[in-house]
């Protein structure tokens, strides 16, 4: 596999070096202009531009097409990429103004019999997603669905003796595929290669920028596997790759209990299960080398359960740098987050978060108190978030009693989609230049301070639209949000949602002056649609429920503020 990652890294190096010149170039110049949105023709790109990763002082950014990408995703149920479906699945994709769908490809469909591939659905996903103007995520239900193996074929499922689920201590099967049973991961690596071949003939333009390998790997009820193989592999030497990796001191030889305590089980199953993962995923990328990532079932980083009562062996917080050194084929890890307090949801930002971990949020709850971090996501350079459960489903629709309540559950998501998806192209480059921050209210903290080359950036949740409000006390529920973006030393880009944002000179005898505040049209080449002053500049900016982008730029002056 060296020489195949050796090219992908000069092709990397390639692909990357128009962006880089284009920053450095913007960078020399000092514009203040907000670069154009327009978006070329996928029909006039040339088929090599493939989406790729990329990383540059500790950030990265996909790119789609030769430019930086912001993935404004959403993910269907389960079962929702069906064609018989997809009619529930548009509108809603629609009313949240997404530029991504993330579908499942479900192995049980796409190999009907061993060897015979059916790829009319998958086809079928392409077209339509075209039509609707949308990229996809592909999410490969395979080996693994949510620490299962219910989505393998049926003519696996026939075959337990051969397709074999892991054991505990007790010796007893569990609801999940065993790690070791090498003929379920050849029979996966063919159908992913297969899958990605495919991909390679029938999507050109790169409707599908990335592709998620299994789901939610790991096991429940049980810290590792037990079967006769595995027990073999654990009596065996610690590979030395991963010893290096963690930079473990051991004697040649030493086992995975010796070597690691009471963390060997954990180690082990992690490792044995991203190696498997690393299998397909390098099998696949040989024929067809898009973006590949893995996403996890969380631990609680607040209060981490014991092993065995979360999702063992996936890629939770505590075993990455594992996964990072058994699995090099798979380009980033990510978390579904589904905590909504805000102490569990940053903490988790902050944990994978990494210098070799690009940050995707390939799935998050969908009620209303979730929408916020996106901006959160957004200041920690995220390449993309993505909401769960989006289309009107009968499955969706039951639980809150009809479609249209399911509709106003999406109206603060839809907020965040309506500002960002006609600037999603520069916000993903301001990203990848590090200028730009968000936030996300938490409760209890009604102001917030952001820091800035020369400035601070305070937002206060819930302030009076008027007047001064020197003592908010937040929003009723948490809601607000902002993001803003450093265009010039004195020039900002600035967006928010129930809050009021001012900015405060660092030099203490200074005070601040709105030398202009344009609202730009949320259009192509934001044009200027008005100049705020009066009313909406003397207390600060405020922000409700209406998408309004600013560009603001700043001057200051000596003396008492008036």
């Amino acid at each position: 596999m060296a020489p195949l990652r050796f090219v992908r890294t000069l092709w990397v190096c390639l692909l990357s070096l128009p962006l880089l010149a284009a920053a450095a170039a913007s960078g020399a110049r000092h514009s203040t202009a907000v670069p154009s949105t327009t978006r070329p023709s996928a029909s006039a790109l040339p088929w090599t531009a493939l989406p790729v990763i990329v990383r540059r002082g500790g950030r990265a950014a996909l790119l789609v097409d030769g430019r930086p990408f912001l993935i404004l995703g959403a993910q269907v149920h389960n079962s929702s990429a069906w064609p018989g479906m997809l009619p529930q699945v548009w509108p809603a994709i629609s009313a949240i103004h997404a530029n991504t769908v993330e579908m499942p490809v479900y192995w049980e469909q796409m190999e009907p019999a061993p060897g015979r591939y059916d790829f009319s659905v998958l086809d079928m996903l392409l077209a339509q997603a075209r039509q609707h103007h949308v990229r996809l995520v592909l999410l490969w239900f395979a080996t693994w669905k949510n620490g299962s193996g219910h989505y393998m074929p049926v003519w696996m499922k026939r075959q337990p003796q051969k397709y074999f689920k892991l054991l505990d201590q007790h010796g007893k099967a569990i609801d999940s595929p065993s790690p070791f049973a090498r003929a379920t991961r050849e029979a996966d690596a063919q159908a992913f290669a297969a899958l990605m071949g495919h991909l390679k003939n029938a999507d050109r333009q790169h409707t599908v920028i990335m592709v998620q390998v299994e789901n939610e790997t790991g096991t429940y009820g049980s810290q590792r596997d037990y079967s006769p193989a595995a027990q073999r592999a654990f009596a065996a030497p610690v590979p030395q790759r991963l010893l290096q990796a963690l930079h473990q001191q051991a004697q040649p030889g030493e086992t995975w209990k010796t070597a690691f305590g009471a963390r060997a089980a954990i180690y082990f199953h992690a490792w044995s299960i991203a190696r498997y993962v690393d299998y397909v995923a390098a099998a696949g990328k040989a024929v067809y080398p898009l973006p590949l990532y893995c996403n996890a079932a969380l631990r609680d980083p607040i209060h981490p359960q014991p092993a065995g009562s979360y999702e063992s062996g996936g890629p939770t917080y505590n075993v990455l740098d594992v996964w990072k050194a058994a699995a090099p084929d798979i380009d980033l890890l990510a978390p579904d987050i589904y905590m909504e307090d805000s102490a569990r949801y940053l903490k988790t930002l902050d944990l994978y978060d990494r210098p070799d971990n690009p940050l995707f949020v390939p799935e998050t709850g969908l009620a209303p108190g979730y929408a916020r971090y996106f901006f959160a996501v957004l200041g920690h350079g995220a390449i993309g978030f993505s909401p769960f459960g989006v289309d009107y489903s009968l499955y969706a629709a039951q639980p809150l009693g009809a479609p249209a309540l399911r509709k106003s559950t999406l109206q603060q998501f839809a907020l965040n989609y309506r500002l960002a998806a006609p600037i999603d192209r520069l916000l993903a480059r301001l990203q990848f230049e590090g200028k730009l921050q968000g936030i996300a209210e938490r409760r209890g903290h009604p102001v917030e301070t952001l820091h800035f080359r020369g400035w601070d950036a305070v937002i206060k949740f819930g302030a009076k639209p008027w007047g001064p409000s020197p003592n908010p006390t937040g929003n009723a529920t948490p809601i607000g949000r902002a993001m803003i973006a450093q265009l010039a030393p004195n020039q900002f880009l600035v967006a928010g949602y129930f809050c009021r944002i001012d900015f405060k000179p660092l030099a203490s005898d200074q005070s601040r002056e709105f030398l202009q505040v344009q609202q730009l049209e949320l259009r192509p080449g934001l044009p200027l649609k008005r100049i705020w002053n009066g009313d909406e500049t003397d207390f600060g900016l405020n922000f409700s429920s209406a998408p309004q982008l600013l560009r603001v730029s700043l001057a200051t002056y000596t003396g008492a503020r008036y």
